[in-house]
């Protein structure tokens, strides 16, 4: 059996801007639609590999996501990212907790950040979104950078999140 992917990441913003002047009004309207299309392969827009899940992490927990051999995909296949092309976290609108991505202890997949121990904060009903479509993509190195931490922030309830990784 033969697994290819085709994917399209994307972000649409609409909005109108107005002022409400003496005589009359403004008004700006701001359209911006970035999209980013992968076929199958392992060049520039291109990727092999899709990791998705809806996870929990208990009140004050952590777990460590290993992107180079451990994840599995929708069909029970091992993945082994070396390049992730796009990362994409949301937090579920019912936490109260925010979701923390980044800063694991020892081999950290550190490509996203700009230092090993930097955090991006997912606020409750928020989203990061990170994508790389140029043949380098974000580097995964196995059992030296390869390990995804993601905590809850805070003590007495649990988060949930969802986590869409795109690469090859």
């Amino acid at each position: 059996m033969t697994i290819s992917l085709t994917a399209s990441v994307g972000l649409a913003l609409t909005a109108a801007y107005a002022n409400s002047l003496d005589m009359g009004a403004v008004s700006y309207l701001a359209n911006f639609k970035p999209n980013f299309v992968f076929s199958d392969g392992t060049g520039a827009n291109q990727a092999k590999y899709l990791f998705t899940d809806t996870r929990t992490l208990a009140a004050s927990a952590t777990e460590n996501l290993d992107l180079a051999g451990v994840l599995t995909d929708a069909f029970g296949n091992t993945l082994t990212f070396d390049k992730i092309k796009a990362l994409i976290i949301t937090a579920d609108a019912t936490n109260t907790n925010d979701v923390l991505v980044g800063g694991a202890a020892t081999a950290q997949a550190s490509a996203f950040f700009g230092d090993v121990t930097d955090v991006v904060k997912v606020r409750p009903g928020g989203m990061v979104a990170l994508v790389a479509p140029d043949a380098t993509g974000y580097d995964v190195t196995a059992t030296t950078a390869d390990l995804l931490k993601l905590a809850n922030s805070g003590a007495g309830t649990g988060v949930t999140y969802t986590i869409v990784l795109i690469g090859v």
